[in-house]
C-alpha cells in the first residue's frame, strides 16, 4: 500500500532519504538550483538541435544533401555497432568484478556513459555524433567519468544531493 504525504515545507535529512533522489532535489530548499537545472535542460534541448540543423545545412551545401544524409546514417550505424561492442565488453567486466566479489562502480559508470554514447550516436547530427564518439573512446570516457564523479562528489559534499545506499527500501 502506498501512502502519500502532502509537502509542507523543507525536508529534513531522513525525509530526503525516503523521498528519493529527484524528489528530494526538487522539494529541497534549493529551489533556485532546480530552476537553474531546468533552464540548462531547456537550453540544451533547444540550442543543440538548432546548432545541429545549422551544421547539417552548411555541410549539405558543401558536400551535397545526399552525401550529408549518407554520412549521418553511416555514423549512426557505425556508432550503434561500436556502442554494442563496447557495451558487451563492459558487461563482461561487470560480470568479472561481481564474480571476484568487487563492487563494479567504474564499470557501471562506463556502462552508463556507453548508453549515453549510443543515444547520442543514434541522434542525427554531427555535434551529437562527435560527443558520442568521444564517450566510446576509452580515454575520452575516462576523462568524462572523472569529471562526472568529481561533480557528483561536490554535490554530495555540498549536500545538494543525498546518496543513501544503506536503506532497505531500495529492494
Amino acid at each position: 500500500m502506498i501512502r502519500k504525504k502532502r509537502f509542507s515545507g523543507s525536508l529534513n535529512g531522513t525525509q530526503q532519504a525516503r523521498a528519493g533522489g529527484i524528489i528530494a532535489l526538487a522539494l529541497s530548499e534549493n529551489i533556485p538550483m532546480v530552476k537553474i537545472m531546468l533552464l540548462k535542460i531547456f537550453l540544451a534541448f533547444t540550442l543543440i538541435p538548432i546548432a545541429e540543423i545549422y551544421l547539417l545545412v552548411r555541410v549539405g551545401e558543401y558536400i551535397g544533401a545526399l552525401n550529408t544524409v549518407a554520412m549521418v546514417v553511416l555514423t549512426g550505424v557505425v556508432g550503434a555497432t561500436l556502442a554494442r561492442v563496447q557495451g558487451m565488453h563492459t558487461m563482461y567486466k561487470i560480470r568479472t568484478s561481481i564474480q571476484q566479489r568487487k563492487i563494479p562502480s567504474r564499470e557501471l559508470t562506463d556502462a552508463l556513459l556507453i548508453l549515453v554514447a549510443g543515444i547520442l550516436l543514434l541522434t542525427p547530427g554531427f555535434i551529437t555524433d562527435t560527443a558520442g564518439i568521444v564517450l566510446l573512446i576509452p580515454m575520452g570516457r575516462a576523462i568524462v567519468r572523472k569529471r562526472l564523479l568529481k561533480k557528483i562528489g561536490s554535490w554530495a559534499d555540498s549536500q545538494r544531493i543525498h546518496i543513501d545506499i544503506s536503506s532497505r527500501d531500495h529492494f
